[in-house]
């Protein structure tokens, strides 16, 4: 048997699986959601996916997506009426501020936010280099809502959430002392906004012989706090990464994303 809906297999707080959410959101895909414990990993999951890493999206036809850029991509190419589709001459320096996110920042953050965990004596070091690439990020923002304009795009959605869990590490340093006004205000109408909300509700960690919860079936897809351009721009979603084949069933389900009333952190 195979599912009329994909299983996205996530984790609420990690930033991975927060952008790859927020592209089925805005995307309006309607999907299965199953929320891992990273500490006891459910040995379906790890059926599913040896690598053990969340996001992981299960499509209907068996195939295997376990890197959030290729959920992101995946789900513009199946509707964007949100506009996050990049335009070919903004399409290579997005990727290259994907890339230096994915790999610079999220070094100096893990080494500012966990540094206990790398035995780090000085995490002030990492925190500085990390605020340093946030100094692009300000100046693009310049006159802006968001990165390429008063739109949100793929660019906003893939960082943010590491952006956020920065600010995690010492709130009252970010909010008072990181001296980049676009980036906090940029950030700030990212943790206000609905869309966050919509994609933070707490489920319970799944287990295999979890049974539907019929009020969670109800979709809203009722974002008026974005504005998007009437023009549509060329498409740059070409998936990069691992891909498998795996027939996979599913028999428990729960719908992703509800609007809850808040968003904790």
């Amino acid at each position: 048997m195979i599912n009329k809906y994909p299983t996205l297999y996530s984790f609420r707080r990690c930033p991975y699986a927060m952008r790859a959410r927020l592209a089925l959101r805005l995307c309006k895909i309607q999907c299965i959601i199953r929320e891992i414990s990273l500490k006891a990993k459910n040995s379906e999951f790890l059926m599913v996916s040896p690598k053990a890493t969340v996001p992981v999206l299960v499509l209907p036809n068996g195939e295997v997506l376990e890197e959030s850029l290729d959920i992101i991509y995946w789900s513009l190419e199946q509707n964007d009426p949100s506009k996050l589709k990049i335009n070919n001459q903004l399409a290579n320096e997005t990727n290259k501020l994907i890339e230096l996110f994915d790999t610079e920042f999220k070094f100096h953050l893990d080494r500012y936010k966990y540094s206990s965990r790398y035995n780090i004596k000085n995490s002030q070091v990492h925190r500085d280099k990390a605020r340093d690439i946030l100094v692009q990020i300000n100046t693009m923002l310049e006159g802006n809502n968001y990165l390429w304009g008063n739109n949100i795009s793929l660019l906003d959605i893939s960082i943010l959430p590491f952006v956020r869990q920065f600010r995690i590490a010492d709130k009252e340093w970010f909010d008072d002392n990181l001296g980049l006004e676009n980036v906090n205000n940029w950030l700030n109408t990212f943790l206000n906004s609905d869309l966050l909300a919509s994609i933070m509700t707490k489920y319970k960690v799944w287990e295999k012989d979890d049974h539907v919860d019929d009020t969670m079936l109800q979709l809203r897809w009722s974002l008026s706090f974005f504005r998007y351009p009437t023009d549509e721009p060329s498409i740059n979603s070409s998936r990069e990464g691992r891909v498998k084949n795996f027939q996979f069933s599913c028999h428990n389900i729960i719908f992703v994303p509800k609007d809850p009333a808040h968003c904790p952190n």
